[in-house]
């Protein structure tokens, strides 16, 4: 597939916004991205791909920037569940009409962040195993089928994690493991194509400048700022999925 200017700068702009949205809040970087890249690859699986591949690299970048507030025990369960639920939903993404579902995710992404939004002060998730194995599943169903594997995790770490430096340290290394299974299930379903490639090397640039201003605006917010952020996103995120 040959890039024309028109589509190189559509695919830089988008991963500068995907990568400042995905820095800022923790999470966002597939759901807006996958608003876009639809229209510009040749497949929806290609798509997804790419959009993992994109926030894979700039999930990498934050993990490396914040290791000293990485803790592994606080994540595995969730990858665990996240594996063996993502596998399958990959491996069915082609024949899936996601239309439906789609709907059915944003009415869920608005009710959740209205829930969370007015009522955060009263509910405190504690960090249980089943709780990240629940959350895990369900990442994993949304990440495979829609690209949009965040807002389980990203609502189960922002009430759990102690303050923002550490949320954001356990998200993101979330999503590389997550996006690193991701990629070599979509490889084996034939979507890691050469057009996958292509556009990765364009866009790539546009993740780096999202991420480095997002990082001096996540340097500068307070945690209550951020979840206010995170859910008003998450309602954005519906609002978007109601679009397809």
């Amino acid at each position: 597939m040959a890039f024309s200017v028109s589509l190189i700068i559509i695919l830089f702009v988008a991963s500068v916004v995907a990568s400042f949205i995905q820095r800022v809040s923790g999470f966002g970087f597939g759901i807006f991205i996958m608003t876009i890249l639809p229209y510009v690859m040749p497949s929806y699986g290609e798509s997804t791909t790419l959009s993992g591949l994109l926030a894979l690299t700039q999930s990498l970048v934050v993990v490396v920037q914040m290791r000293q507030y990485l803790v592994l025990k606080r994540v595995i369960p969730m990858l665990v569940a996240f594996f063996i639920t993502s596998y399958f939903a990959v491996g069915y993404v082609a024949k899936f009409d996601t239309v439906f579902f789609m709907h059915v995710l944003g009415v869920m992404l608005i009710l959740l962040s209205i829930y969370f939004l007015f009522f955060s002060s009263r509910i405190h998730i504690c960090q249980s195993v089943p709780m990240q194995m629940g959350m895990g599943s369900i990442s994993g169903v949304m990440g495979g089928f829609f690209g949009m594997q965040g807002p389980p995790a990203v609502l189960y770490f922002v009430q759990s994690e102690p303050d923002k430096n550490y949320y954001a340290a356990q998200t993101q290394l979330y999503f590389v493991t997550g996006n690193i299974f991701m990629t070599v299930v979509r490889s084996q379903n034939g979507f890691l194509t050469p057009a996958v490639g292509e556009a990765w090397i364009f866009a790539i640039f546009g993740v780096a400048l999202g991420t480095f201003i997002g990082t001096k605006v996540f340097n500068r917010i307070s945690a209550g700022i951020l979840r206010k952020v995170v859910y008003g996103y998450m309602a954005v995120s519906g609002v978007i999925a109601l679009m397809k």
